[in-house]
């Protein structure tokens, strides 16, 4: 049972089916290795045993009628803590919304429940989703999987890590900047970024909501598609017969190797390596559309931020950690027009963007251009912590600004991903280049 632990949600589901796991013994399983785990409080803000193994008793009851709701019926899950969740506390991280308890499921929450998924309970976050690191003083710091001492990646932290040290099947978190796809870098896992407006963002609490997405942090592309279908209730794509043999693929040049440490480049470089002599074509790209754009994020992301949260930080902000406050509070140096202005400008760069690289099957880069920082350094070193912050968001943050759909895969090297962006709701047509991606790797 304990090789169930490590398994992809995706063949724990296959084994459902035939009748070789119980999903009942399953979930036990899970939930015996959570309560055990040295780091369950640091990786779970709330455990929902009770409602898990009322979920797996049903779907052991389908499983035995054959008349199970999906390939991921009876696989238990976790949820970012900013996924409300009836009669369970989502607190989004932050002690401003202690105490907060919905009564109602969000949309995805349900339409995965409705899939036959399993809700093991609730993970750690960013304060507010705020943040790229994972370090946060006032809740919890789950984590790295590769390094206990440092920050998992954030925001989306407690999900990436309830995965990488088997207390889940998938994660399931939120990407507003790279929230799902850094701690599933920094924890060699596969992050899907879907493109926003795609996912339904009903009871999700909310960062940006116009750059908001929900997605899966998974041990397999296989694991991604299934769970997307899952958000959704649609149906999977289609990965079979997947291969890199005529995909073409654009290398991203510009802003996103800028001040590259040696291990996420020499990782990326030797991935785009095995992915050029399986057959892909890859071309070097420049953007410098891109580069406009950067700029640009700290007006959007800042302005709308602090517009949802200022009635609520400013009633009590010293519970709020400090950098996090300060990030919040950048947003009122905007005024509406220059808000306004920003959009307008973003619109105008992401037809250029389009334009550019409509030919290829993806855009490459480096998922993050450092390693995980150390967690007690970011608390002591103002300078180091402002470095490292705006560094882990800054290549994913790409994909946002462009709209984009995007996947991060694992290259081998631990906490290095390479990064595979594609079309706005393109997440069908990605996955099958990911797939194809994620066999020459060796990493599935």
């Amino acid at each position: 049972m304990q090789d169930w632990l490590s398994m992809t949600a995706a063949d724990l589901g296959r084994g459902i089916g035939k009748g070789a796991i119980d999903p009942v013994a399953l979930t036990q399983t899970y939930l015996n290795a959570i309560q055990s785990h040295s780091h369950k409080k640091k990786i779970y803000s709330a455990i929902s045993a009770d409602r898990a193994m009322a979920e797996a008793k049903a779907a052991k009851e389908r499983a035995d009628a054959k008349l199970r709701l999906g390939p991921l019926d009876g696989v238990p899950i976790s949820w970012k803590d900013l996924f409300d969740s009836a009669g369970i506390a989502t607190e989004a991280g932050s002690a401003l919304l202690k105490g907060r308890v919905p009564t109602r499921d969000a949309t995805v929450l349900r339409n995965a429940t409705m899939a036959g998924l399993v809700c093991l309970g609730k993970t750690h976050m960013s304060e507010l989703a705020f943040s790229g690191l994972g370090l946060n003083p006032s809740t919890a710091t789950p984590p790295c999987v590769n390094d206990e001492n440092a920050v998992p990646g954030g925001s989306s932290s407690g999900a990436g890590a309830s995965v990488a040290f088997d207390l889940a099947a998938c994660g399931i978190g939120s990407d507003t900047g790279g929230s799902v796809r850094i701690p599933s870098a920094w924890n060699d896992l596969v992050g899907l970024k879907t493109t926003s407006g795609r996912v339904s963002l009903g009871g999700v609490v909310p960062l940006c909501a116009r750059f908001d997405t929900v997605g899966p942090l998974s041990r397999s592309v296989e694991d991604c598609a299934l769970m997307l279908a899952a958000l959704e209730g649609g149906k999977a794509a289609d990965l079979r017969g997947a291969s890199l043999k005529g995909m073409r693929f654009a290398a991203l040049q510009m802003v996103v190797l800028d001040d590259m440490r040696e291990a996420p480049m020499a990782a990326y470089d030797d991935a785009v390596a095995r992915l050029k002599a399986a057959g892909a074509t890859i071309k070097k790209i420049e953007a410098p559309e891109v580069a406009e754009a950067m700029p640009l994020s700290g007006i959007l992301f800042t302005s709308e931020a602090y517009g949802t949260w200022a009635d609520v930080i400013e009633a009590a902000p010293d519970k709020m950690f400090a950098p996090i406050l300060e990030r919040f509070r950048s947003g009122k140096a905007f005024a509406a027009s220059d808000y306004v202005a920003a959009w307008q400008k973003l619109d105008a760069l992401r037809v250029q963007w389009h334009a550019r690289v409509a030919g290829y099957d993806a855009v490459l880069m480096p998922t993050a251009p450092i390693l995980p920082p150390d967690r007690e350094r970011l608390m002591s070193d103002e300078d180091y912590y402002v470095t490292e912050n705006l560094l882990a968001l800054r290549n994913t943050r790409v994909g946002n600004l462009m709209g984009l759909s995007a996947v991060t895969l694992p290259t081998g090297t631990p906490s290095c991903g390479i990064m595979l962006c594609g079309k706005p709701f393109g997440e069908e047509a990605l996955l099958r280049v990911a797939s194809a991606a994620e066999a020459v790797l060796g990493v599935a």
